[in-house]
């Protein structure tokens, strides 16, 4: 019987594919980076047929480097970047538009008109009115395309997270599902029965009939189907949200127990146990990765721009050839030099939730240098 695990991470600046075995150990990982499409300021896109391809190319590699064969597997998992979402037709299982990322600001306007609506989505959701979400993203796109809103309401097309993208190409369109922690990043949740509130579809004008079914996160999501990088029935066995993966791979499994990780963006997860708590200085509570239909919650505290700025240094100013060697020039950055970067180039997150904000540097001389731009000042995110 296989002992060997395949876990696909569909992140926003690439995907990687990692092969375990049954003590956990990583036996071999490939992963490929993405194109960041940015087609006007603030907005951020995915091409999620490129997504597609880019899992088709790092799970073969992957098991080339553990040295195995696809039949060698026993199941798979699946973490993704939250809250991006997408359209897909039901027939050919192909993308209808690009994927509007999580750190997308065009819904900026909608959010802001509608405030006064804010208090009563965020007891029922436990989030924000902000960009961010999903739900104001498939509506943008419903609202953009009257063509794309008729297929929706007659059942032609799909939508969801990436999560539920992935699933759907991996079964050969036979699932269409997600898990409760991604769910509950979509605004149209709500937290106290785990399913999707028709109220919320209504204000959001997102049909039902096109979202995903809601399943625990450690469930049998379906097996693969007509692939020709993997065997058919290979069971996918889990999907979580990243930011939730990672408290469960930090064994943060009961109340009070928290993490904070590093990549794209920085985010912190408290684990609330079974209790849904609301907080009082406009942090999030959501799912977290759940093993059975007992509910479980976490609170979070995001910050939109992280690692993202390391790879602005090597893309956008060209300050650096690779990611790896931002920490060679920071250590040569001058301590007296007063340089404050603010990389707050999608808005601010928590607590402010200010999605027109832009990033901003103050203090630059004549002395500064490339060098100071990637020291230690830039880690102050926000501004009071």
């Amino acid at each position: 019987m296989s002992k060997y695990l395949l876990a696909i991470d569909q992140g926003t600046t690439s995907s990687r594919a990692i092969v375990f075995d049954d003590a956990g150990r990583t036996l071999g990982s490939a992963g490929k980076e993405l194109t960041q499409y940015y087609p006007r300021p603030g907005w951020v896109e995915h091409d999620a047929e490129e997504i597609w391809q880019s899992v088709r190319e790092v799970v073969p590699a992957a098991l080339g480097a553990a040295r195995l064969q696809p039949r060698d597997l026993a199941g798979i998992g699946i973490t993704n970047q939250r809250e991006t979402s997408l359209f897909w037709d039901r027939g050919t299982g192909r993308p209808v538009a690009r994927a509007l990322v999580w750190q997308d600001r065009r819904t900026a306007d909608f959010c802001r008109d509608r405030q006064q609506e804010a208090a009563w989505l965020q007891e029922r959701t436990g989030l924000v009115l902000d960009p961010y979400f999903s739900a104001t993203k498939l509506r943008w796109l419903l609202e953009q395309d009257a063509g794309l809103r008729q297929r929706a309401e007659k059942g032609q097309v799909a939508a969801g997270t990436i999560d539920s993208f992935l699933l759907w190409r991996l079964t050969g369109g036979q699932v269409h599902a997600t898990d409760v922690s991604n769910a509950s990043r979509t605004l149209l949740l709500d937290l106290a029965t785990g399913q999707w509130d028709d109220e919320l579809c209504r204000f959001f004008t997102v049909p039902r009939a096109v979202l995903p079914e809601v399943r625990p996160s450690a469930n049998l999501f379906g097996s693969t189907r007509g692939l020709d990088f993997l065997p058919d029935g290979l069971p996918i066995l889990g999907m979580a949200g990243d930011q939730q993966a990672a408290l469960f791979g930090q064994c943060g499994f009961t109340a009070g127990e928290a993490k904070c990780t590093y990549g794209t963006g920085a985010f912190f997860l408290q684990h609330l146990g079974d209790r849904a708590l609301r907080s009082r200085h406009r942090l999030l509570t959501s799912f977290a990765a759940t093993i059975d239909e007992r509910p479980q919650y976490v609170l979070e505290g995001s910050i939109f721009i992280a690692g993202a700025a390391v790879q602005w240094l090597r893309d956008g100013l060209r300050l650096i050839p690779s990611a790896a060697e931002v920490e060679a020039l920071a250590s040569a950055s001058d301590p007296e030099q007063p340089v404050l970067f603010v990389p707050a180039f999608v808005g601010l997150g928590a607590p402010y939730w200010i999605p027109e904000a832009r990033g901003a540097l103050f203090g630059l001389t004549r002395g500064t240098s490339a060098a100071d731009l990637a020291g230690p000042r830039w880690r102050a995110w926000h501004i009071r």
